[in-house]
């Protein structure tokens, strides 16, 4: 090949680099504040959102949680505001359910086809603190993060609609929304 055709090639290789780079080095930041009947409530620490070729990294920085196991999901909408169903007003109601861009209706985990909003189970410590990083293997886009909300359950999440709808996972403790 003739140099210049060999400098091309390597201009548009650095190119690539850098902008595979670029992509996996953005990173959103999530403050999660506490969903209460009226909005939300106290700062609960923020999620570091980045994409990697494993999947988007959920770094956790969070504190003043119950202890034990969690629930943790995507949601489909980009709001911690409450709502009212059947009178009763919802904690993070406006938020959505699950975010399930590909409609399939199940509860099935991060590793497995199903609401791409199901995240790993979040584990708090005896403290109430939260130090750790999550991968979601099939969320593949900082982008198509963007414009929904980041939902903390109270209690655990079996990844099973069974034997209660969404895994058991409880009412909403905690909430942040995604920015655009």
């Amino acid at each position: 090949m003739p140099r210049s055709v060999w400098g091309s090639v390597a201009a548009l290789a650095a190119a690539a680099i850098m902008s595979t780079a670029a992509l996996a080095a953005e990173t959103l930041v999530v403050p999660m504040a506490a969903a209460t009947q009226d909005g939300t409530g106290d700062a609960v620490g923020t999620v570091s959102i980045s994409v990697s070729t494993e999947g988007a990294q959920f770094r956790l920085a969070l504190h003043g949680l119950p202890p034990g196991p969690h629930g943790f999901h995507i949601h489909q909408n980009d709001s911690c505001q409450p709502t009212v169903n059947n009178g009763v007003r919802v904690a993070a109601g406006a938020a959505g359910g699950h975010w399930d861009p590909s409609s399939t209706g199940k509860h099935a985990g991060p590793q497995a086809e199903g609401h791409l909003g199901d995240l790993p189970l979040l584990e708090v410590a005896s403290d109430g603190s939260a130090n750790q990083a999550l991968i979601a293997p099939h969320i593949k886009s900082i982008e198509q993060l963007r414009g929904h909300a980041l939902m903390i359950h109270i209690g655990g999440d079996n990844y099973s609609d069974q034997p209660q709808a969404l895994g058991g996972g409880g009412l909403r403790f905690a909430c942040g929304v995604i920015p655009k």
